[in-house]
């Protein structure tokens, strides 16, 4: 994706804070993407459920549905829309309660401009090369585990799940790493497009719910190791 598509991309943003809602929707236009404000739940789901998006910005506290119901409802027909929930809750419990029910990515209320259109732009960005790598791979075998990274659906076993798009993503680089050390900086320079200097815990959370998914036993990974003082490494 170019510069000039990513530009152009359609974001719907959920937000009832009526002047952060009006300050974003004006700076999101004024950088060329085609923005759709939804000040509640339900004109979310509704804005959702009838067109299409490239990306959404979704606040937790909302009237009627909460960002965590309307990111279930997102990932349930759209397993990889990027999402980048918008909270004003510092509790970490919130924050990986977002990214287990499929949020890609947060930000922290109160956050600057040129993050968010940095994180916006990063996660577009992603997306594409997402899709690209897909195209030649799309299924991967590894123990009793399969990913199917064009619809995000898994099986471990007879055990059957999605993951949120990325999880899918770490796992692709992770495998196209194969047995290489893949440094938490690696991962969020070219996974979220992320200064590595901050949220180096999102890569760490990110690893545990994988393993969680693919590993017999958690707590001792065969498949995603650490490396100590290093970063991972996934080997079959």
């Amino acid at each position: 994706m170019s510069d000039e598509q990513i530009e152009k991309s359609r974001i719907l943003l959920v937000e009832d804070e009526e002047n952060l809602a009006h300050g974003l929707e004006y700076n999101l236009t004024a950088e060329g993407y085609l923005v759709t404000l939804a000040r509640d739940g339900k004109e979310a789901i509704k804005f959702f459920d009838e067109n299409d998006f490239d990306l959404i910005v979704l606040d937790i506290m909302l009237p009627y549905f909460n960002g965590f119901e309307i990111a279930k409802h997102v990932r349930e027909k759209h397993p990889q829309m990027p999402i980048l929930m918008l909270t004003a809750r510092t509790q970490v419990e919130d924050r990986v309660k977002g990214l287990e029910l499929g949020a890609d990515d947060y930000l922290t209320k109160p956050f600057h401009l040129k993050e968010l259109l940095l994180r916006i732009k990063g996660m577009l960005k992603r997306k594409s090369w997402y899709q690209k790598v897909v195209i030649e791979n799309p299924i991967y075998k590894f123990g009793n585990n399969e990913i199917n990274f064009e619809n995000l659906k898994c099986t471990k076993g007879k055990k059957e799940f999605q993951l949120t798009s990325y999880e899918a993503m770490i796992m692709k680089y992770l495998i196209e790493s194969k047995d290489k050390v893949v440094t938490r900086k690696e991962l969020l320079e070219n996974v979220w497009n992320m200064n590595p200097d901050i949220e180096t815990r999102t890569v760490d959370n990110f690893i545990v719910r994988l393993r969680k998914h693919f590993e017999d036993d958690p707590s001792d990974p065969k498949f995603i190791v650490s490396v100590r003082s290093a970063g991972y490494m996934f080997q079959v």
